[in-house]
């Protein structure tokens, strides 16, 4: 029967073939041990002289890592094994040989080696662990918005203008026209809700910033999410049931792979199992203060300013209404007690240093007050006039919020630099292989 790795717990027992590549090999000339990858998973293939034809065993002394290679045997529970299974081999077929000279052993390589070899490193079983689980984020995030009544709404790459800030946008020449790569998808998400109340878009989206930090990309995936007759508040609940639903996934279904990146899950789990922190932008400051940090009370929240209270709380945070003098056009407004103009919105800080994963707000829904925002900000009022039809016909209350899927994935899986949560990352100092 040919089956793969993930499939063994079902077939303990039984003579199974698999198809693979050789993770390791070592042989004593009599026995030999053969360390399988298949795509699903891992597991050790223990084959004996006496058990192997012999042209068989003579190909399989000359086994090279990486070679391409079937095997069948019988299924066994080993619970000393990673997986958990053994096979206990009776039959071997080389498919490919490789070469000896595999660039990437069994040993420490340098981070810029493996990213100079992406291709190859791929295979490595951390990079393995890690994908996968991105898989599954990106696979509970659809499912969740599918659930809670939204429809996928494609947004274009290609875009005229900026949705936030024309000095991170990439142009392109487009049929003669300067065009620009999308940061985001969220203004026509907006016109996509006046259809169909509740929408999400999820495609990669491009930020020019010259930054070399281990929380940027230049080309990233982004999901954006768009609600009609939603509030703020709304906006912040949905977003914490949705956080919950990809974490309580990822610890379900990526027992494996969290293992191999040996990840503490006890924050993780708390998160499933508690409520979010939530403070005013004011009080973070204030707190921040009163703890002996430095800060600015009208000013953006900095990296230190974020990883510490995720330090203090251990749980996800929603800071929220920012001065609205650092944030984006598009943002509902109101003066605070204090005199000073806030935006209704939120960013939710994640613990363990994992920062800003999500943005959201309530979107100003006045054609008056947003088309004064457009033209305070020396934006090109005809590039929004399509944009701000939105509010000149029917216009509602309605809300949306943004999650960078590569920054949450390098929260969940504890990795240090988001470069390793996407299969080729794009960066300002890297765009090759």
């Amino acid at each position: 029967m040919q089956t793969t790795i993930s499939k063994l717990a079902e077939l303990v027992g039984q003579e199974v073939t698999l198809k693979g590549w050789a993770q390791n090999f070592r042989s004593s000339g009599k026995i030999a041990f053969l360390q399988l990858r298949d795509g699903s998973g891992f597991v050790q293939v223990v084959m004996s002289v006496s058990d192997i034809p012999a042209p068989e065993w003579e190909v399989l002394q000359k086994l090279t890592i990486e070679s391409s290679v079937e095997v069948k045997g019988l299924v066994k529970a080993e619970p000393r094994a990673p997986s958990g299974f053994e096979i206990s081999g009776t039959s071997f077929t080389a498919l490919h040989i490789a070469p000896e000279d595999y660039p990437i052993g069994n040993k420490e390589h340098g981070p810029e080696f493996l990213f100079d070899n992406r291709d190859l490193a791929l295979r490595t079983k951390t990079t393995w662990a890690v994908l996968r689980i991105r898989d599954r984020v990106f696979y509970s995030i659809e499912q969740f918005f599918h659930e809670e009544g939204f429809i996928r709404f494609d947004t274009p790459i290609l875009q005229p203008t900026s949705c936030e800030d024309t000095t991170q946008l990439f142009s392109v020449d487009y049929y003669d026209t300067q065009m620009f790569l999308s940061q985001s998808g969220q203004l026509y998400s907006e016109a996509g809700i006046m259809g169909f109340g509740k929408v999400y878009a999820f495609g990669p989206v491009f930020r020019a910033e010259k930054s070399k930090t281990r929380h940027h990309l230049s080309e990233l995936w982004m999901m954006d999410a768009e609600m009609a007759f939603y509030d703020q508040a709304m906006n912040m609940d949905v977003q914490e049931k949705m956080v919950k639903r990809i974490v309580k996934d990822v610890l379900d279904n990526c027992k494996a792979e969290l293992a191999i990146l040996e990840r503490d899950t006890t924050i993780l789990q708390n998160l499933v199992d508690n409520p979010f922190v939530r403070l005013t932008h004011a009080q973070a400051k204030a707190e921040l203060a009163a703890d002996g940090i430095t800060v600015d009370p009208l000013d953006d929240m900095g990296t230190e300013e974020e990883i510490y209270l995720g330090n203090k709380y251990k749980l996800p945070i929603f800071i929220e209404d920012y001065p609205a003098a650092v944030k984006a056009f598009y943002m509902k407004r109101y003066v605070d007690k204090d005199g000073v103009l806030r935006a209704r919105n939120a960013d939710l800080i994640a613990p363990e240093e994992g920062r800003e994963i999500i943005g959201g707000s309530q979107r100003e829904e006045s054609y008056d007050a947003l088309k004064k925002e457009i033209v305070d900000r020396n934006y090109p009022l005809e590039e929004y006039e399509w944009y701000l039809n939105t509010r000149k016909y029917g216009t509602v209350p309605h809300s949306g919020f943004g999650i960078g899927l590569e920054r949450t994935v390098r929260w969940i899986t504890g990795v240090h630099h988001i470069r390793e949560t996407i299969p080729f990352p794009r960066m300002l100092n890297r765009f090759r292989p």
